[in-house]
């Protein structure tokens, strides 16, 4: 059985407040193999990694400038952290899924130019619900990873994944079985499940065989993963 990567999402967010600067550098010390991350492009095109597209219930961040937004500070007192600056605290040897949440068309450059430039370039995706953006993306730059994020259990998941030009499957933990599973692999695709806190839960998904866990807590993840090979 190949090695499943752990995934901290939004780092290491157990520890830390979610998508800070703070939980990313965190995730590695804690044995994540990656980051999941989401990202917002404000009204001027940048790149702000915070999972709700409002701030506060009122301020929504595609209708704000970056400084703006940059204002508003996380429960640590760490502003709200751009793309590059979560790459950076992520470092060279983590590699980063980036959810994107919104993303005008405009903006695409912006992503592409702030994961060309990160530490760890190789070591980049890009995921969404929206697989329109998904697909857009992969027609743009075709060597992106890229996946298709999923909270319902597919009829036709192969299907799903050739429309947006995906090849990775993010499906919500509960909806994963081994038919899932083995009709993803046998096509080539790969299969991450969302998001697993709980041992018993991990070890399960695990024997199924699902490529990677993204959990809150990557300590327990990185636990499970080395004592199924072990």
């Amino acid at each position: 059985m190949s090695r499943a990567l752990v995934i901290a999402h939004r780092g290491a967010s157990a520890r830390e407040p979610e998508n800070s600067l703070a939980a990313f550098r965190a995730a590695g010390t804690l044995g994540a193999d990656g980051i999941e991350l989401d990202i917002h492009a404000s009204a001027d095109g940048a790149l702000l990694v915070h999972h709700d597209e409002t701030i506060g219930r009122v301020h929504r961040i595609p209708h704000l400038t970056a400084q703006r937004v940059r204002e508003f500070r996380l429960a640590n007192g760490e502003p709200i952290p751009t793309l590059p600056e979560a790459l950076e605290a992520s470092g060279p040897r983590l590699q980063v899924f980036v959810e994107v949440k919104s993303l005008a068309p405009q903006f695409d450059g912006r992503l592409f130019d702030a994961l060309d430039h990160g530490p760890n370039p190789s070591g980049y995706a890009v995921h969404s619900f929206d697989h329109r953006i998904v697909r857009r993306l992969g027609l743009a730059r075709p060597a992106l990873r890229r996946g298709a994020l999923s909270s319902s259990y597919l009829i036709d998941p192969l299907a799903a994944l050739e429309d947006a030009g995906a090849t990775i499957l993010w499906q919500e933990r509960t909806m994963i079985d081994a038919a899932l599973v083995d009709a993803l692999h046998a096509a080539g695709m790969v299969l991450f499940a969302w998001t697993v806190d709980d041992p018993a839960e991990m070890r399960r998904l695990l024997e199924l065989g699902v490529d990677a866990i993204c959990s809150n807590v990557p300590d327990a993840g990185r636990q499970a993963v080395d004592s199924l090979v072990a």
